[in-house]
C-alpha cells in the first residue's frame, strides 16, 4: 500500500514548503563523520495552529471575534495567540501573521519571503472499498458524483486513495475530472456475512476482517502522516466507508446458533433432563466461555481507532466519514442472518465511524438517505472557521501528547476545536560507519 502512496504528495510539496509551521519536535543534530559535511542548522519549532470553528445558538459561523476574545489552553495553560486568520466563504478576509522566530545563536540569515498561500481547502477522499458492499457500488458512485459537484469547488485542492482492488490513488490536484475518471473505477469488495462466519479463525477473531480492517487503518495513517506537512490550509479527510467490527456474528461463527453443535446438543440434553433451574444463566455463560478468545475485540478496535484520530488531530485534519449504505434495515434475505446479530453488527459498524468524526471534530454521516443536506454542512463547515496559532509554553518539553481548549469570550457559543495533538517522538541519531 505504501508504493501506490510514494507519489500521492508530490503535487503540492510547494504548499507545505512555504506554508506556516505546525507542532513538531525539534530535528536531531547529525552526528559527526570523519568526511567533510556541509554545516548543518537546526532550530526549534513548536508554533502550533488549530482550525476553530465557533457557531451561535441557530447555528451561524460567527466571522467577526477578535485576537482578544479567544482563549487558548495547553494542559490548562494559557497560550498566548501569535497568529490568526479567518475564513469565510473560503476567503480570507484578514491575517494576522505570526512572528518570525529568532535566528540562532551566532548565524545570520537572511529575512524569509512571506508567503500568503491559505486560500483554497484540501481533501483527501478515502475510498474503503475493502469495507464496501459490491452490491452498493452503483450508489457509491452516485455519492461521489454529488461530491464532486457539490462540495469540491474551484480553488480547492484534492487526491482520493483506495484501499482495495479499486486501486485509485489520484496524486493532489485542482482538476475535477481526475475526481470524475476516479469514480468510474470504485468498487465495493466487501465481505459478505456468509463469507466472514465460513471463513477461517483465528485466535483473536476472523483473520481476514482484521487483515482488511488494518490495510485501511494503514493506509489512512499514512495519508494523515503526510497531511501533516501541510499548514494553514483546511484539511478534510472524507472517509468513505461500512466501518468497522472486529468480531461480526459471533454466534454464528462459533456454532452456537447451530442446533447440531456440541453446544447445542448439550444444552437440549439439559433441557430433556429436567435440569430448568438457571438454565438461562448457565447458557449464558457457556456462550461467554466459547466466546472468550475474543472477549478484546472491541477493544483491540477502539485502541487502533484512537490511535487513527490522534495522527488526525496531530495532522490538524477533520475527518468526516459518510455511510453509503444510508439508511440500513434488514440484511440481505439470501444470507440468512440473525436479526438480532445483524442489528448488532451495523451497530459496531456505524459506532466505528462516530468515533472517527467526534473525535477530530467531524460529522458522521451514518444511518441517513440525505446525503445533500450532509454534504452543505460538510461544504460550510471546511468554508467558515479561525486558524489560531500559537508558541507552545508548556514547562514540561518532554511530554509529547497535549490537550487543547479553546475558549471565546461571547456568550452561547459552540466552539469546536482539536482537543489533543501528540509531538512525534525525536528521531534517533543515524550511526555512522566507516
Amino acid at each position: 500500500m505504501s508504493s501506490k502512496l510514494n507519489g500521492f504528495w508530490t503535487a503540492f510539496l510547494g504548499v507545505a514548503a512555504v506554508a506556516g509551521l505546525s507542532a513538531q519536535t525539534p530535528a536531531s543534530p547529525q552526528p559527526p563523520t570523519q568526511e567533510p559535511t556541509a554545516p548543518t542548522f537546526t532550530v526549534q519549532i513548536d508554533l502550533v495552529t488549530n482550525d476553530v470553528v465557533v457557531r451561535d445558538e441557530k447555528g451561524n459561523f460567527i466571522s467577526d471575534l477578535t485576537k482578544d476574545e479567544f482563549e487558548v489552553y495547553e494542559d490548562g495553560i494559557r497560550q498566548d495567540i501569535t497568529s490568526m486568520t479567518v475564513v469565510t466563504g473560503g476567503r480570507v478576509f484578514n491575517k494576522l501573521a505570526a512572528p518570525p522566530l529568532p535566528p540562532p545563536e551566532g548565524i545570520i540569515m537572511p529575512a524569509k519571503r512571506v508567503v500568503n498561500d491559505i486560500s483554497g481547502r484540501i481533501f483527501v477522499f478515502f475510498v474503503d472499498d475493502l469495507h464496501l458492499e459490491f452490491g452498493n457500488t452503483p450508489r457509491i458512485r452516485a455519492l461521489f458524483t454529488r461530491i464532486s459537484k457539490e462540495l469540491v469547488h474551484d480553488g480547492d485542492m484534492f487526491g482520493i486513495v483506495s484501499s482495495g482492488p479499486s486501486s485509485l490513488s489520484i496524486d493532489m490536484t485542482y482538476d475535477r475530472t481526475r475526481l470524475d475518471e476516479a469514480i468510474k473505477k470504485i468498487t465495493g469488495d466487501e465481505l459478505k456475512p456468509t463469507e466472514i462466519i465460513n471463513g477461517p479463525p483465528g485466535a483473536e477473531g476472523p483473520t481476514e476482517v482484521r487483515y482488511r480492517a488494518h490495510v485501511a487503518f494503514t493506509t489512512v495513517n499514512e495519508l494523515l502522516k503526510n497531511l501533516e506537512s501541510v499548514h494553514n490550509r483546511r484539511k478534510a479527510l472524507v472517509y468513505v466507508s461500512d466501518g468497522y467490527d472486529f468480531a461480526p456474528f459471533a454466534d454464528a461463527r462459533l456454532g452456537l446458533m447451530d442446533p447440531t453443535s456440541p453446544f447445542a446438543q448439550n444444552e437440549s440434553r439439559r433441557m430433556m433432563n429436567g435440569d430448568s433451574s438457571d438454565t438461562q444463566q448457565q447458557n449464558t455463560a457457556n456462550k461467554e466461555m466459547q466466546k472468550q478468545p475474543e472477549e478484546f475485540a472491541d477493544a483491540d478496535l477502539a485502541r487502533e481507532l484512537a490511535d487513527l484520530t490522534r495522527s488526525a488531530n496531530r495532522a490538524n485534519t477533520t475527518i468526516y466519514t459518510i455511510d453509503p449504505r444510508g439508511l440500513v434495515g434488514m440484511g440481505d434475505i439470501g444470507e440468512q442472518v440473525d436479526p438480532q446479530q445483524w442489528q448488532e453488527f451495523i451497530r459496531k459498524s456505524q459506532d466505528s465511524l462516530r468515533v472517527l468524526a467526534e473525535e477530530t471534530g467531524g460529522i458522521a454521516v451514518v444511518n441517513q438517505n440525505d446525503f445533500g443536506k450532509a454534504l452543505k454542512r460538510i461544504d460550510a463547515e471546511t468554508s467558515d472557521y479561525y486558524v489560531l496559532g500559537y508558541y507552545s509554553k508548556n514547562p514540561d518539553r518532554t511530554k509529547r501528547r497535549r490537550q487543547v481548549e479553546v475558549k471565546v469570550a461571547r456568550a452561547n457559543m459552540s466552539v469546536w476545536a482539536r482537543k489533543e495533538y501528540v509531538l512525534k517522538p525525536t528521531p534517533a541519531p543515524v550511526s555512522s560507519s566507516k
